[in-house]
This record gives C-alpha cells, sequence and structure tokens, in this order.
C-alpha cells in the first residue's frame, strides 16, 4: 500500500512562473519561503577554498555539532551535549526522522492547521494519522496548551512551530511552558520546528528546550543563515533517542554535503551580515504591513517572525489556487495558496512571502494595487 499524498500547490504556481519567465515576462518571486540574498561572503569564500583542496568524502563534523551546541547555550541559556545533535541535508530529512523516532504507523501526530504542508504529508507518507487542530486568528493562528489537553485520547506527539509557516507568528514563552507540562502531564512527544529562530521583529523567539529539554527540535541553515540550496540542517534529540537518529541518519541519508558543513562553520561567525538581512525583512515587513489596507486585506495576524503574511481572502475567492493563478498571470506576481497550509479554510487564504529584495516588494505592491482594487467581492 502506497500513502496517498496531496501535492504541494505553491509547486504548481512557480512551475507556471517559470514558463511565463521564459517567455519573457516579469516575474517576483514570493511564493516560497526562501532568502534572495546567498550565504554569507566568508562562507562561499571558505567554500571555495574547500572545492580547491578537499577530496569531500562522506563526513560529518563534530566541530560543527560543538558549535551547535555552543549557539544554544550562548542564545538560549541551555546546555546541550554534542551527541544529541544530528546534522541532516536539511530540516525536511530531520522531520522525518523526529517523526520516525516517536512511533510507528498508526501513530497520531497533532500540530496547527493552518500549518507547513510537509507536516501533514510527512506523518501520511509515514502511516501516521495527522490531527489538525484548528487554530483561528482569535489564536494567533497557534496551538496553545488548553486546546492540546483537550484533545481526547491525547496524541503520541505534536509539532509546534514558532514562528510560524504560513503565518509568522510566535509562541509567547509562557504558553511554551504550559504546552511542555501538558506533554509532560499526556505523555506527549514534543517536537519543534525551530527554521525561522533569528528571523524575529518584536524580540527574539523562545526554544522549546527552555522548557522541555528532552523534546525534539528540528533547525536549519536555510532560513537566517541564508542557505536553502547548501541542503543542510540538524535535529536535537533526547538522549534515549539518540542512538537510533543517528542510525536513521547514517542508513537513510549517509552525511550532509560535506562542503555544506564547512561552509556553515563560518556562517556562525557572520552575524553581522545576517542580521542585515533580517533588518531587509523587517523592512519588507513593514512595507508590506502599510499596503495591506490598499489591498483589501484585513483579516491577518501581523507576523513577529520568519517572512510570510497570511491573509484570508475570502471576500474575493473561495479558489485560492485560482486566485494565484490569475494573479500571476496578469501581474507576474506568485503567491502561494492557502489550501497548502489548511485543506479545510485554506481555500480563502492566500500566503505572501516577503523575503525578496525590498525593491522587488515595492514593485509587487505597485502591480498588486490596482489589481486587487479591480476584483469583484464575493456575495456574503
Amino acid at each position: 500500500m502506497i500513502a496517498q499524498l496531496e501535492p504541494f500547490h505553491a509547486m504548481a504556481v512557480s512551475s507556471l512562473a517559470h514558463r511565463l519567465a521564459a517567455e519573457g515576462r516579469s516575474i517576483i518571486h514570493m511564493e516560497f519561503g526562501q532568502p534572495s540574498t546567498g550565504a554569507p561572503a566568508a562562507a562561499i569564500a571558505h567554500a571555495h577554498e574547500v572545492l580547491d583542496g578537499d577530496p569531500l568524502g562522506y563526513w560529518e563534523s563534530q566541530a560543527l555539532k560543538v558549535r551547535i551546541a555552543r549557539h544554544y547555550r550562548e542564545r538560549d541559556g541551555v546546555e546541550i551535549d554534542p551527541s544529541r545533535i544530528v546534522l541532516t541535508c536539511g530540516a525536511s530529512p530531520a522531520l522525518v526522522m523526529a517523526l520516525s523516532l516517536i512511533g510507528g504507523p498508526g501513530a497520531r501526530v497533532a500540530f496547527a492547521r493552518p500549518g507547513y504542508v510537509a507536516y501533514r504529508n510527512n506523518a501520511r507518507a509515514l502511516f501516521m494519522e495527522p490531527v489538525e487542530v484548528p487554530c483561528g486568528p482569535d489564536r494567533r493562528y497557534q496551538l496553545d496548551a488548553a486546546a492540546l489537553a483537550a484533545l481526547d485520547p491525547a496524541p503520541d506527539a505534536v509539532i509546534l512551530a514558532s514562528p510560524a509557516n504560513p503565518t509568522g507568528t510566535v509562541i509567547a514563552p509562557d504558553e511554551l511552558a504550559r504546552i511542555a507540562d501538558v506533554c509532560r502531564a499526556r505523555g506527549i512527544r514534543l517536537i519543534a520546528d525551530e527554521i525561522y529562530h533569528g528571523i524575529t521583529f518584536e524580540g527574539p523567539a523562545h526554544s522549546v528546550l527552555q522548557v522541555m529539554p528532552d523534546a525534539l527540535v528540528v533547525n536549519s541553515f536555510s532560513k537566517y543563515f541564508s542557505m536553502p540550496g547548501w541542503r543542510l540542517g540538524w535535529l536535537v534529540v533526547p538522549e534515549d533517542l539518540a542512538a537510533q537518529a543517528r542510525a536513521r541518519m547514517g542508513n537513510l541519508f549517509l552525511t550532509p554535503p560535506v562542503i555544506s558543513q564547512k561552509a556553515a562553520l563560518v556562517a556562525f561567525d557572520c552575524t553581522d551580515e545576517l542580521d542585515g538581512y533580517v533588518a531587509t525583512y523587517a523592512r519588507n515587513r513593514d512595507l508590506m504591513l502599510a499596503a495591506l489596507p490598499d489591498l483589501g486585506l484585513s483579516r491577518i495576524a501581523p507576523p513577529d517572525g520568519a517572512f510570510y503574511i497570511y491573509a484570508d481572502v475570502g471576500h474575493l475567492t473561495r479558489d485560492s489556487l485560482g486566485f494565484a493563478m490569475r494573479l500571476l498571470r496578469d501581474t507576474g506576481v506568485t503567491i502561494a495558496p492557502g489550501i497548502d497550509f489548511d485543506p479545510v479554510e485554506g481555500h480563502r487564504f492566500i500566503r505572501i512571502s516577503f523575503a525578496v529584495a525590498t525593491p522587488l516588494v515595492e514593485e509587487a505592491i505597485a502591480r498588486m494595487k490596482p489589481w486587487f482594487a479591480a476584483q469583484p467581492l464575493l456575495e456574503a
């Protein structure tokens, strides 16, 4: 039996965008959550040196694991033994590994709806049962302790994302602590997706490790470190799962790209450059928030972090994929349809990524304003 997965619909939007670009159209890519900036300059320079003198065989960098552990100590005030850190080929394999460690077929995995499309689809691919908890704007689209405590029966695991995709909202520290208490009381494994840590606008996001040291934590060099194409991430696991996590990485993926590991070690010391990228995202966020009234988009939860606007367009459409395709064809601006993140209500939502250069955000707004103004309102 093969698990049946829904496609990532933003891929279809992106494919059309690339076809239109090949025809000479001007396209602004705001459909994916990837920085438009490159890796830090010093990391790239070091990668060139490595290519000239290293055979790049299978290798896992102990120095990088030690540096990641130091990162948690300096940023979050938590001590992580490097043996609990498994380097992965990006956050996606780390998520697959985390899910495979908490149970087998039939295990129940809870997470907020709307949420990242891979939570649902990876759980299904592993023949687990996704338990999607509806979280509306009154909860800022985030799962809270009360909702987790109300699930009956208790799920085997819960996935938290803070800042979240597609909304950019952050779970407050006291709520994180309450969620951890519920997990301990009910025997729920906690998986935290923290790939947007470092990209926040209202103060730092808190790691779940501060309130639940035995959580599984997924992270990546793709977002804050601006290295999505280098395919490097990590998974922090509790002591009791460390051996199995290493076994899974070795058997399923061997090692992450060696050149990426070497460059990442340098990237950790490029904070001025990387924080400059975050300052750009903050400017882009302000531009988008200021433009939303002119677009007629008032039903959002302002993002605390990441680089997304998740907006209700239910007054204009009940087909977010078709809406995204029309916007692309008419204006050259690509966005993601909400159905990727919420199979129930996502037909009336869109996600706009503002991870592109600021002039492109300004141009996208200029293109979208007259287009949105011309859209007919749906009857209530």
